[in-house]
């Protein structure tokens, strides 16, 4: 665990909350502006997240246009994880690390299940579908039990790296091995993977900034009270990381979005557009009312 306090002992506080209780403390100095939020920057830094997931949730649910309803749950999972990962910077309260952790987990394991349910339809009735279901179901709960027993962030840093990997491979296999490759057309298939590689590269991006962020803290704290707030916030590596992330999770949900709705559908009936800057998987042929 990061302990600024070794740092900066004299800039340091406790909030309103009591002593930290979560295994990890990052590299912004706690409670500096507020006594209820400890870290300012680390935790508004979600509302980024929050923010393009609610609009990509939005148009999945456009009139006429509807996306299956997976799909809106999918962006509703990664708004939870940046709600929790909010509380979590706000408290550095152990409960609330599991309020930001536990989601990751959870919404990760759930794009496996979208990539594995393959069969054609939408809906939860068929053997597969169920299987699945009750396959993520227990292991998420596995893994809840196991993490809050053993405490330990690398761990969990471990399992989600895996299903990262996982969720990978599982849309390379199916752009190459599968039937549905030979239906998903080629311009099709350079856009899922385009989505994805771009979400990944930005996400490992983020995840280079953040360890620079714990690499050169004292450093960076320096710099941090020489340069002065609210400037000083554009040094916040754990802050860009919730960023970075969360428009690459984006980007990666979107290639996981087409490859699905192609391997499951007819490809022809789904294609992204762009709005608000940001890119949308929609049904290209509205449904009939």
């Amino acid at each position: 665990m990061l302990n600024l306090a070794t740092i900066v002992p004299s800039l340091q506080k406790q909030g309103v909350y009591g002593p930290v209780t979560a295994t990890l403390d990052w590299c912004e100095i706690n409670h500096y502006f507020s006594p209820y939020i400890a870290e300012m920057a680390n935790a508004f830094s979600n509302l980024f997240s929050i923010g393009i997931s609610l609009c990509g949730f939005r148009e999945t649910r456009v009139l006429g246009r509807e996306l299956p309803l997976r799909y809106g749950i999918g962006y509703l999972g990664i708004a939870l994880v940046g709600i929790g990962s909010f509380f979590f910077h706000t408290t550095l309260l152990f409960e609330a690390q599991l309020a930001d952790e536990l989601p990751m987990i959870y919404v990760s394991s759930v794009n496996l299940f979208l990539l594995f349910d393959n069969q054609p339809g939408f809906g939860l009735s068929n053997a597969r579908s169920q299987t699945l279901l009750v396959l993520v179901a227990l292991f998420d709960v596995l893994f809840s039990w196991s993490y809050i027993v053993n405490r330990n962030p690398v761990y969990h840093q471990v399992v989600f790296a895996l299903i990262v990997i996982a969720t990978t491979a599982r849309i390379t296999y199916i752009l190459k091995f599968t039937d549905a490759a030979e239906r998903i057309p080629p311009n099709k298939k350079a856009s899922i993977a385009s989505f994805f590689a771009t979400g990944a590269s930005v996400f490992v991006l983020g995840f280079g900034v953040w360890n620079l962020d714990n690499i050169f803290c004292g450093q960076l704290t320096e710099w941090k009270l020489s340069l002065g707030w609210p400037l000083a916030f554009l040094l916040e590596g754990h802050s860009w990381w919730h960023v970075l992330t969360g428009l690459g999770a984006y980007y990666m949900f979107i290639g996981i979005q087409l490859v699905t709705l192609c391997t499951k559908d007819d490809p022809r009936n789904y294609g992204v557009q762009t709005k608000w800057g940001l890119p949308h998987v929609v049904l290209t042929r509205p449904k009939v009312q």
